[in-house]
């Protein structure tokens, strides 16, 4: 245990691996609002967050779970999915007139086309202005979830039971995630 008066205690949430707040510090820096995307194992939450000197305020939130209201029967932690998560807070982030932020995925460092650029591609699309290089992105295929009706009839459905048993279309997927991100520009524009 260092005892010199040069020694400093790092903060807890440095300590046990939850911040790094060099990366915060940069972005909050920048002055914009900042987009955090986090993936869990069953889950996609996505907020806008505005930092203030009395702690940070979320503007607009999203939650994957939602997306069962407007007839989303899939996985709640898909490409798709994340798309649709993100879409869903960029529209609520127009509607409080906040338009512009800026990548916060945390401790993570995401890849090229995955689930956080899946997320970026949804509120690029509402409208939201988003520092993101675009090569980043993932295609609009991906998005859809063409892959993963593509893979469900070349694997004759091994591996999909639960939408099996459930009755699930998961060759529909693409025409279903068209109808959902209707439903969602429906709901933003009257409610």
């Amino acid at each position: 245990m260092a005892r010199s008066a040069s020694y400093r205690v790092k903060f807890k949430r440095r300590r046990k691996g939850l911040t790094d707040y060099y990366l915060r510090t940069k972005l909050l820096r920048s002055g914009l609002p900042r987009v955090v995307v986090r993936v869990s194992n069953k889950h996609v939450r996505v907020a806008v967050v505005s930092s203030r000197l009395g702690g940070d305020v979320v503007i607009a939130h999203a939650f994957s779970q939602e997306l069962k209201k407007f007839g989303w029967p899939f996985s709640f932690n898909n490409t798709p999915a994340a798309y649709l998560t993100a879409y869903l807070a960029g529209l609520r982030c127009l509607k409080k007139n906040v338009s512009e932020g800026i990548l916060d995925a945390g401790l993570h460092k995401p890849t090229k086309g995955g689930r956080v650029y899946a997320a970026c591609s949804g509120l690029l699309d509402a409208g939201f202005k988003l520092r993101v290089d675009p090569s980043m992105l993932p295609d609009k295929s991906r998005i859809t979830g063409e892959h993963i009706s593509r893979f469900f009839k070349e694997s004759g459905g091994k591996g999909f039971s639960r939408y099996v048993e459930a009755g699930l279309k998961v060759e529909e997927m693409p025409k279903i995630f068209e109808e959902v991100k209707g439903r969602l520009r429906e709901a933003a524009v009257n409610g």
